[in-house]
């Protein structure tokens, strides 16, 4: 059995207009993540098992749109095996043999089990996703013996994003990936992010279910309507983004609490809040919370709060107050 986990994430600026070019600050918040395990199991086979979602089926049985078909046959394909086979395997140490054959041959009794289990809610802004599928590649990399580098795992993780949200920006597995904070462009060099000062944020989920792809075609159609306006929208955007930084590798976190609060303002420009959203951020604020914005997708999902430590729990009171489902307190280093 091999085993691997990965951490949801957050975006502190910039979501939406990252897409477009601009930057954008994401951080990965461990307090919640996706699990992967591969085993051997007496029946013949690659099974794959996520109980949160009530699935149980053989590979060959799934759409070949299936995200988690796609990945699965994209780790095998990295790895230079042509097709997965309908048994088990047993580990290689030539890369040459693995390009013939998976391992040794097994009877038709054996098989794998790919099982995943996450505490990351799904559509809610939080990586899900690009979570199960790190998990996933780490996992069934290492149990074939060929455990992948993050350029790799982080490419793979791409394409399915692609297919869970569209035109993805490639922020959620990056993050993910390398389970450190960074500064994004799309298409760039990856930039980790150095925090001078570890702050305290409060991510607070609306129980709305808001899956990005939607909310990301509906950005797009609002830019093709009228692109000047979009563009300068998005390079306000990316210049908070900017400013966000230097605050946050300057040691001055309580900084972001403005640009948070003028982000989320943006972000309503875009249409992609939603009353729930609007109502925890205003919640948040009037208790305290140095600033507040929705992250990720919009439309539902969760917002943040920045906030002292001292102030986190009667902000995450007036949160649950206000209608939230649940209040992650978290630090940001």
């Amino acid at each position: 059995m091999t085993h691997a986990k990965a951490p949801g994430k957050i975006i502190l600026f910039g979501e939406h207009a990252v897409v477009y070019g601009q930057p954008a600050l994401a951080v990965p918040v461990k307090d919640f993540f996706a699990e992967a395990e591969v085993l051997d199991i007496n029946r013949a086979g690659i099974w794959i098992s996520a109980p949160d979602i009530g699935l149980h089926e053989e590979l060959s049985r799934l759409a070949s749109e299936n995200p988690l078909a796609t990945l699965v046959e994209a780790v095998f394909s990295t790895l230079g095996i042509n097709s997965p086979p309908s048994g088990g395997c047993e580990a290689v140490s030539s890369p040459d043999t693995r390009r013939t054959e998976w391992g040794r041959k097994l009877d038709a009794k054996n098989g794998i089990e790919i099982k995943i289990t996450s505490t990351i809610p799904i559509a809610s802004g939080l990586g899900s996703g690009a979570a199960v599928s790190v998990a996933i590649i780490r996992a069934l990399s290492a149990y074939l013996s060929s455990p992948l580098d993050d350029e790799k795992v982080n490419e793979i993780a791409y394409k399915v994003e692609k297919i869970h949200h569209g035109t993805p920006s490639g922020i959620d597995n990056t993050v993910v990936t390398y389970g450190k904070p960074i500064f994004f462009i799309k298409d760039n060099p990856i930039e980790l992010l150095e925090v001078a000062t570890p702050f305290t944020l409060l991510i607070a989920d609306t129980g709305i279910p808001a899956p990005t792809k939607k909310s990301v075609a509906d950005v797009l159609k609002l830019w093709e309507q009228n692109p000047k306006k979009m563009n300068a929208l998005f390079a306000a955007a990316g210049s908070i983004a900017k400013t966000a930084r230097q605050a946050i590798e300057g040691g001055h976190p309580e900084r972001l609490g403005a640009l948070m609060n003028e982000n989320h303002r943006i972000l309503q420009e875009l249409d992609v809040s939603c009353q729930a959203l609007d109502y925890l951020t205003e919640a948040s604020l009037n208790a305290g919370a140095l600033g507040a914005k929705l992250s990720g997708g919009g439309r539902g999902g969760n917002m943040i709060a920045l906030s002292t430590k001292e102030n986190a729990p009667a902000i995450a009171e007036a949160l649950y107050i206000a209608g939230a489902k649940k209040v992650i307190l978290t630090e940001v280093r």
